[in-house]
């Protein structure tokens, strides 16, 4: 997987199978049984076979190494439901992880590819990408995210986009706020650093 500047795995990087997506695909009624692959340049890097009961699921999950495909790795993995509070239930992943001897547990909507193993996130010990950046790298993916939602153009240089029809003059008005201030920290360091090169000298 791929690492980040502090030497850890990140999510981003990681197959991984949401409770949510496969009780809303139906793969989580007793009986079930579901493929799933995850694919690289056009090519499949893993694959899962889900087979689900009344209170768990089955996996086997298996790694594909340039078209060649590894043994299967099989475990089981137990689903939690809290009900809610209109009717019906959520489910949840019980992360079947074991950090120092002790048995993780934890309520999770997904579970990680790693090491041939799905486990939670704090058990394979992941970070989100996002965590390694600095300030001016989450200030230009943050404008980036405003001007997608505004318009197709995230080229920064290009004038902020117009409000959208349909949307409230006010919720417009909150973006572009926020979008040019992200933008202003992002690059008036940059900006600066120009203008005094560009500048004539005294």
């Amino acid at each position: 997987g791929r690492r980040t500047g502090y030497g850890r795995t990140t999510v981003e990087s990681c197959p991984s199978i949401d409770v949510n997506r496969l009780n809303k695909e139906g793969d989580l009624l007793p009986g079930t049984q579901s493929n799933h692959h995850w694919t690289s340049n056009g090519e499949t890097v893993a694959s899962i076979q889900i087979r689900a009961g009344a209170d768990h699921l089955r996996y086997f999950y298996r790694e594909h190494n340039s078209g060649r495909k590894r043994e299967a790795v099989g475990g089981v993995v137990h689903i939690a439901r809290t009900p809610c509070r209109y009717g019906g239930s959520r489910p949840y992943f019980v992360c079947p992880g074991v950090v120092d001897g002790v048995h993780c547990g934890r309520h999770v909507v997904k579970l990680y590819g790693l090491r041939r193993s799905f486990r939670c996130r704090h058990c394979h010990r992941l970070v989100y990408s996002s965590q390694s950046e600095g300030a001016r790298d989450r200030k230009t993916r943050r404008a980036n995210k405003i001007r997608r939602r505004l318009s197709s153009e995230t080229n920064m240089a290009a004038p902020f986009p117009k409000r959208p029809k349909g949307m409230w003059q006010r919720t417009y008005d909150r973006l572009r706020a926020e979008g040019l201030k992200a933008e202003a920290t992002a690059f008036g360091p940059s900006l600066r650093r120009l203008e005094e090169f560009l500048a004539p000298p005294i």
